[in-house]
């Protein structure tokens, strides 16, 4: 988990420092290299490449390529601590939605640590003029759909390889990827091409480790590691990209978080 969240905050800059992209054709670059890179892994594992559970890993991929398409324009136009923060709420829908997909538990006390999260989404979007209201609803989707992503890797643990759950990503991104690309196709230039192959690996190598994580009777004692990406976010938001943020945006931040990690918190003790 460590390894993926370092991976994912190296993305989510190098999603930053390419505005002049547009985000649809970000996705399609990186999807193209992660299905280049896992049927290798597939190839050399000798494993079937469409998996058992079908119609899960389909859901996966679509769930995921929207949470991401909305992650990426997100990215794009508001701060990337605020970003990866709306994002990060996807823990909280997981839980929901595996209460109600998977069955399983979810305690009164969870309900307060999300309350506490959503209190601070609303003191950063609040106190922030840099979010548009378009962007954070984006945000707020893109954790939706991510939890709903979520929530089918933990259900294809029964069922799938990491790699072929990761594989199933691209299947379903490029074709809706190159349809969106072909009304806005921007070409990528000089360094252009180094963060894109830069973006496309640190995406592959969080994507697997993250699966890997998830797939594991202990995922839940290594999740909160994947909270560091905020922390990670609102270091490269400062000393990168000179983003700042006012008292109140940090509180929300922090509020967002505490939600979180007390909700990690609680489960790994139940």
């Amino acid at each position: 988990m460590l390894i993926s969240t370092f991976a994912f905050s190296i993305m989510n800059l190098v999603v930053k420092l390419l505005p002049h992209i547009p985000a649809n054709e970000l996705i399609l670059f990186r999807s193209l290299i992660s299905l280049g890179l896992s049927y290798y892994t597939i190839r050399k594992l000798k494993l079937n490449p469409f998996g058992n559970n079908k119609k899960s890993l389909f859901l996966r991929g679509l769930f995921g390529t929207i949470a991401l398409t909305c992650y990426f324009f997100t990215i794009q136009n508001i701060p990337l601590a605020s970003a990866v923060t709306l994002q990060h709420l996807s823990p909280i829908f997981t839980a929901i939605l595996a209460f109600l997909i998977l069955g399983e538990r979810l305690a009164p006390i969870q309900v307060l640590f999300f309350l506490l999260a959503f209190v601070g989404v609303a003191i950063v979007k609040g106190f922030d003029d840099r979010i548009d209201l378009l962007y954070f609803i984006l945000g707020i989707a893109s954790s939706v759909f991510a939890g709903l992503a979520y929530t089918y890797v933990r259900k294809l643990a029964k069922t799938d390889h990491p790699i072929v759950v990761v594989f199933f990503f691209p299947l379903v991104a490029i074709p809706a990827m190159l349809i969106f690309s072909a009304f806005n196709w921007v070409t990528p230039a000089g360094m252009d091409w180094f963060y894109i192959v830069l973006m496309g690996i640190c995406t592959q190598v969080g994507q697997l480790y993250m699966t890997k994580a998830l797939h594991t009777e202990t995922a839940n004692k290594v999740i909160i590691l994947k909270y560091l990406n905020i922390i990670y976010a609102l270091i490269f938001g400062f000393f990168i990209l000179g983003e700042t943020h006012g008292f109140y945006s940090l509180m929300g931040i922090a509020l967002v978080l505490s939600g979180i990690v007390l909700n990690v918190a609680y489960k790994r003790k139940a």
